[in-house]
């Protein structure tokens, strides 16, 4: 494979995404450690990963699991929450990672420069994911949405490495873009995801429904986040966000919904409170934007 002599692939958090990956990348014969923890751990040894997919089959994939990486891989995929990243990232001591490729799949446009601070001999590639993948039970995946898309950032010395990571992710059925622009990657994501999050977890709502009966907010939310990516250096086309976002299926729900739905700690604050607080670098006003967090804020 190009730029790698190995397929060696760390996945940190085998949950929705995270699983989803391991099992793509497990059935076109890499070699994928899941870091977790024990009770996982355990299902994954002895039940490896169920997939369900319209799109891309139902399979179960064999992968190896510990709950710290303990032997040098090509690449560690970061698929936690951001809410569980801190601890998250004690299965992935820096001496063992070395200079490996650490790709975070997170929500938020924060944590590209933490994980650099932590892993200074890592390759640290900004990246996105543009999926529905939600874990029903340890080991089992149910992969929702007709797409499951990803961006990775390739410049300097890393780029032949990347470039191998994109082909081997192609070859597993995931569709990948190369790019050489970290903030337009970020941003890019979360003008979409920053108002779908904030508005189907406050209303409760389906993505179709949100669109429908909270259309004004869904293009002031939009059009406030479009200008604040745009401040940080990623021009975005708000008109173009709006339009994949009525593009997407009507049920479709976003993970920090479901996340407050079910009691467990949300995003908000990676993914909304970063866009206020980038707003207020800039000294730009996001008062919708502002006004949703808040109110997430106060339960």
């Amino acid at each position: 494979m190009t730029g790698m002599t190995t397929q060696r692939v760390a996945v940190l958090g085998p949950g929705g995404v995270g699983g989803l990956l391991a099992a793509l990348l497990a059935r076109v014969g890499a070699e994928v450690t899941c870091l977790a923890g024990a009770d996982t751990v355990e299902v994954l040894r002895r039940d490896g990963i169920r997939l369900a997919s319209a799109q891309l089959g139902d399979s179960t994939a064999r992968v190896d699991a510990a709950e710290e990486l303990t032997e040098p891989v090509d690449v560690c995929l970061v698929c936690v929450k951001a809410t569980q990243l801190d601890a998250a990232l004690a299965r992935v001591p820096a001496g063992v990672l070395g200079g490996a490729l650490l790709v975070p799949f997170l929500n938020g446009v924060e944590h590209v420069e933490e994980l650099r601070r932590r892993y200074p001999d890592a390759g640290v590639v900004p990246a996105a994911i543009r999926v529905e993948s939600t874990r029903t039970a340890p080991g089992v995946v149910r992969h929702g949405s007709p797409f499951v898309s990803v961006d990775l950032v390739a410049t300097g010395a890393l780029e032949e490495r990347v470039r191998g990571l994109a082909e081997l992710l192609g070859r597993a059925g995931v569709a990948v873009r190369v790019g050489d622009d970290a903030a337009a990657v970020l941003w890019g994501k979360l003008a979409f995801l920053a108002p779908f999050a904030l508005l189907t977890t406050s209303a409760r709502a389906t993505a179709g429904e949100v669109r429908e009966q909270r259309r004004d907010d869904l293009l002031a939310l939009v059009a406030e986040v479009a200008a604040v990516a745009g401040a940080e250096g990623a021009p975005t086309d708000a008109e173009a966000v709006v339009a994949f976002f009525d593009g997407v299926p009507a049920g479709m729900r976003s993970s920090m919904q479901r996340d407050a739905e079910a009691g467990r700690p949300t995003e908000l604050d990676a993914i909304g409170g970063a866009v206020v607080r980038a707003a207020g670098r800039h000294g730009l006003a996001v008062p919708v934007t502002a006004r949703y967090v808040a109110e997430l804020s106060a339960g």
